[in-house]
């Protein structure tokens, strides 16, 4: 039985637009999020929720949800217990349950970040979430009876972009606007979060992605490389290793986080005007399978989980687009 990184390396393959499925949307959809079983698919429209069913790469709206006063930044869907965490422009967190995908509710709602929530992210056991700020801070969340913040990291001296956990999920890394990446380690002896490497970057990058636990990839926001990081043997500590060429450019969003799906080997990373498809090979080597234009730099989206769908809205076509995996 081949290894999932040697299945892979040879597959080529195309994300085709499923025709006359596309939904007109003139607001500014900043966010898509795709539910685990990709039954459900939902779109932050300004400063609304819009939630749809999602059959056969068909969508169709079934709720729109109100409660946010500000852009919705990030939205996030949990599998074990059926709820949507959304996260806006003014700082709120909202928690959002629903007992058959037809009806969300609002159910808890947390104010403690005072500017955008520009990322969030969920442990597997979803009995953590952790939330990047654009007031500087990383906030780690615990359920209790409700949400509650545990613990605050305020090491980044500026707006935190992305954020993305390890496999064994022990590790946290995040880039922000200060030239930084953290490495944050979980200590089972304090049972705290800790900055265990502060990385200095030439140029501050919207993006970072973990590909496995010894390995991840960052995109700075001007030029053409995305950069790899590989944890040396020895020291423990992350080195820059390679560069993979992309596409030429200076982005200006940072929100549609880059995403690795392990079952396809395909990393999906936003750049400019260009969505790229990228394909992992064997010895850490990329790969860009396909790019896709999109003649705009507002450009957001998502991948499924297992990488069957590339969902995307952008203010060139104002469409929500649903794209198909295609082996060639």
């Amino acid at each position: 039985m081949k290894s999932p990184s040697s299945q892979f390396d040879s597959k080529l393959f195309t994300y085709q637009i499923i025709k006359d499925n596309s939904i007109k949307k003139d607001q500014y959809c900043f966010v898509i999020a795709i539910k685990e079983d990709c039954s459900i698919v939902a779109v932050g429209c300004y400063n609304q929720i819009k939630i749809y069913e999602f059959k056969l790469g068909m969508i169709k709206q079934i709720q729109t949800l109100y409660q946010h006063n500000n852009e919705v930044f990030t939205l996030n869907f949990m599998k074990k217990s059926n709820q949507l965490i959304s996260g806006d422009s003014g700082g709120s967190i909202l928690i959002w349950s629903s007992h058959d995908n037809c009806q969300w509710n609002c159910s808890q709602i947390i104010k403690e970040h005072s500017h955008y929530i520009n990322c969030l992210i969920l442990n597997n056991n979803e009995d953590l979430f952790i939330s990047s700020s654009s007031d500087n801070t990383i906030k780690f969340w615990i359920k209790q009876n409700e949400w509650t913040c545990q613990q605050t990291i305020t090491d980044h001296t500026s707006y935190v972009f992305q954020l993305c956990l390890n496999e064994q999920q022990d590790k946290v890394i995040s880039c922000g606007q200060d030239n930084r990446i953290l490495v944050i380690e979980y200590s089972e002896q304090s049972k705290m979060w800790i900055v265990i490497q502060n990385i200095k970057v030439d140029q501050q990058g919207y993006r970072l992605c973990f590909i496995n636990d010894d390995l991840f990839t960052f995109q700075p926001r001007y030029g053409n490389m995305m950069h790899v990081y590989e944890m040396n043997s020895v020291s423990k500590q992350f080195t820059k290793t390679k560069n993979i060429t992309i596409n030429q450019g200076t982005d200006y969003w940072q929100l549609f986080s880059q995403q690795f799906i392990k079952e396809k080997q395909i990393l999906v990373n936003k750049h400019k005007q260009c969505v790229n498809l990228i394909r992992k090979t064997e010895n850490n080597g990329f790969n860009v399978e396909q790019s896709i234009q999109f003649n705009t730099l507002s450009i957001f989206g998502q991948l499924s989980n297992d990488g069957q769908y590339l969902i995307t809205w952008d203010d060139q076509s104002k469409e929500i687009q649903i794209r198909e995996y295609q082996p060639l």
